[in-house]
């Protein structure tokens, strides 16, 4: 759960240290095994949460704990080392352009997809033999 990948033991990029967090934003809790102060509980690992409180080396999150039937609002304080920002809220800015979309598209009276589509199959291409015929590869007898 706290352990680290294969070669990343040991102490961690300054990165981590130099992250700068503000109140209000969300924030993912993924405890650092190779700092234990200020280390989450296992059940806090893999949250989410939204910053109450920053201080120098920590920051106090709220975070939705299920408790038998009900679900707490906790707060919790965690070192900036076990957080991350949350990249959750990153795709709203798109969702807005997309009902803008939408939008002009009813004004003009068309339609428009709005759903999420994956990303379609790469295009084929055709490689350069220079003159020469083409080789299969072949296994080395």
């Amino acid at each position: 759960m706290f352990s680290r990948p294969s070669r990343k033991h040991g102490v961690g990029p300054l990165a981590t240290y130099m992250q700068v967090f503000k109140k209000g934003k969300i924030v993912d809790i993924k405890g650092m095994g190779t700092v234990q102060k200020g280390m989450p509980h296992k059940c806090y690992h893999g949250k989410t949460g939204r910053a109450c409180r920053v201080s120098q080396h920590a920051v106090g999150i709220v975070v939705n704990k299920q408790v038998k039937g009900k679900i707490l609002a906790k707060r919790i304080n965690v070192r900036t080392v076990h957080i991350k920002r949350s990249e959750s809220q990153d795709s709203l800015p798109k969702c807005g352009k997309e009902s803008e979309k939408k939008k002009e598209a009813e004004e003009k009276g068309t339609w428009v997809q709005q759903k999420r589509q994956p990303a379609p199959p790469k295009d084929t291409f055709s490689g350069r033999t220079g003159g020469k015929d083409p080789e299969a590869p072949e296994p080395v007898p």
